[in-house]
C-alpha cells in the first residue's frame, strides 16, 4: 500500500514537471527571430521565468561590419535547466538609442503607388471594382491619375492589360478602352484616386535621427482593404476635437481635423503591416522633450501593469493597463500583446480603446515595448498592441 502511494506521489510530480518543461518548449518552438534585444531583457525574462521556471536565457553578442557602421548582433539561447541549449534564435542587440515618447494623433496624407478605382462610370468594366488598386497598363507601371490619364493615350485597339491588386493579391485582366465623346480622349470609364489621409497615433521618435514610428497597423483603403503603397506622404500636426465612445460592438473614435497642404512635419517613407515610418522635419507639439525612453523587446514583457500614452484627454498622459498575454509568435503579427484597461480616467473619456488610438505607445518598466493596433470588438476595455521590435 505504501509503495502503491509512493507511486502515485512520483506519476503526479513526473506530470507536473512534463507539464512545466514541455509547455514552454512547445511555445518556444513557434517564436521566431530576428527581434531586438537588452541585457536587461534578458535579465527580466530570467527574473520572471518568462519561459517556465526550467528554462533560463542567455544572450551572446558579436559584431559585424555593414556599410563601414558596426552593427550589433546576437543570439539568444535558451538553456533547459539552465545548461541544457534547446533553442538559438539569431537576434539584434539593442543600440541603447534614446526615443522621444509619442503618444499624440497626427493627420496622414499618402500619395498612392498606383490609382485606386472609387466606382464606375458606367458598368463596363465588370472585372475591377471599388478599392481595387491599378498598378499597371499593359505592362507599363502606373504611380498616378496623370501617368494612367497619359498611358491610355497610347493604347492602340480597344482591349488593354490591367494588372490591380484586390485584397493585397495581384490579378491580371483585359478591360475595355473607351472615347469620350466630349473631350476625345480615351478613358477606362472608372472614377480613381492616388491619394489616401487619415488619422494615427505617434508611437516613437528617435532622439537623434528623428526617425519614427506610428499607426502600429498598415493603412489600408476601406474599400478594397488593400495596403496603401507609398510614392510619398507627409505627417501632420492635428487637432482632436471630440470623442465618440467605444461601446460593444461600436469601436468608437477619436474625431480629429488637419489641414494636409501646409506645415508638414515630416515624410512618410513606408507603410506595412506595422504602421508607417519616417522622418520628422519639425518636433514641436508632437513630442515632450523631457520624456524620453529606451525600446524595450519582447524578451522583456510580462505580464501585469503597463501603460499606454495618450492625448485623448487633451494633454499627453500615461494610464494604467494590464498585460493579460503577451504571444510568442512564430511570425510577426500585430495581435502581440493582449491588454485590459484598468484606469478609471481613460474609461471615462473613451470607453477603453478607440478609432484613432492605434499607435499609442504601450509603456512597461520605464521602456517603449509596443503600441497600441486594435480594439477587442466585443469589449473596448481590452485591446491588442504590437511588438516594437515589429515595427522597427
Amino acid at each position: 500500500m505504501k509503495n502503491k502511494r509512493l507511486c502515485l506521489v512520483f506519476l503526479f510530480v513526473s506530470i507536473v514537471l512534463c507539464l512545466s518543461v514541455l509547455q514552454p518548449l512547445q511555445e518556444l518552438n513557434g517564436m521566431s527571430g530576428g527581434f531586438f534585444v537588452a541585457e536587461e531583457d534578458v535579465d527580466i525574462a530570467n527574473k520572471h521565468n518568462t519561459f517556465g521556471r526550467f528554462v533560463k536565457t542567455e544572450l551572446v553578442e558579436k559584431e559585424r561590419s555593414v556599410a563601414d557602421q558596426m552593427m550589433k548582433e546576437g543570439e539568444v539561447v535558451f538553456k533547459l535547466f539552465g545548461f541544457i541549449p534547446i533553442k538559438k534564435i539569431d537576434v539584434v542587440v539593442d543600440n541603447n538609442d534614446d526615443y522621444f515618447v509619442g503618444g499624440v494623433p497626427v493627420g496622414i496624407s499618402i500619395n498612392s503607388e498606383g490609382v485606386f478605382v472609387l466606382s464606375q462610370e458606367e458598368c463596363l468594366q465588370k472585372c475591377l471594382k471599388e478599392g481595387d488598386l491599378i498598378t499597371e497598363i499593359d505592362g507599363n507601371k502606373v504611380s498616378n491619375l496623370q501617368e494612367t490619364s497619359n498611358l491610355l493615350q497610347s493604347i492602340e485597339g480597344e482591349d488593354v492589360e490591367i494588372k490591380f491588386v484586390r485584397k493585397n493579391k495581384e490579378i491580371k485582366t483585359l478591360a475595355k478602352v473607351l472615347l469620350d465623346e466630349q473631350t476625345g480622349r480615351k478613358k477606362l470609364g472608372l472614377w480613381v484616386k492616388d491619394d489616401v489621409s487619415g488619422v494615427g497615433t505617434l508611437t516613437f521618435v528617435n532622439k537623434d535621427t528623428l526617425e519614427y514610428g506610428a499607426l502600429g497597423h498598415p493603412i489600408v483603403e476601406t474599400a478594397g482593404g488593400n495596403v496603401v503603397p507609398v510614392a510619398n506622404g507627409k505627417i501632420y500636426e492635428c487637432s482632436l476635437i471630440g470623442i465618440n465612445k467605444g461601446k460593444r460592438n461600436d469601436p468608437g473614435e477619436l474625431k480629429c481635423v488637419f489641414v494636409p497642404t501646409k506645415n508638414a512635419k515630416g515624410e512618410i517613407v513606408s507603410n506595412d503591416k506595422f504602421g508607417i515610418k519616417g522622418v520628422l522635419n519639425d518636433v514641436t507639439n508632437l513630442v515632450d522633450c523631457n520624456k524620453i525612453a529606451k525600446l524595450g523587446g519582447r524578451l522583456g514583457v510580462k505580464m501585469g501593469d503597463a501603460k499606454i500614452v495618450s492625448s485623448v484627454s487633451g494633454i499627453r498622459e500615461e494610464y494604467d493597463i494590464e498585460i493579460i498575454k503577451a504571444n510568442y509568435q512564430k511570425s510577426a503579427d500585430d495581435k502581440s500583446i493582449v491588454f485590459r484597461v484598468k484606469d478609471k480616467r481613460l474609461l471615462q473619456l473613451t470607453g477603453g480603446i478607440v478609432q484613432g488610438m492605434s499607435g499609442s505607445p504601450i509603456l512597461q518598466d520605464g521602456k517603449i515595448i509596443g503600441a497600441v493596433t486594435h480594439v477587442f470588438m466585443s469589449d473596448p476595455t481590452k485591446g491588442y498592441g504590437v511588438y516594437t521590435d515589429f515595427m522597427l
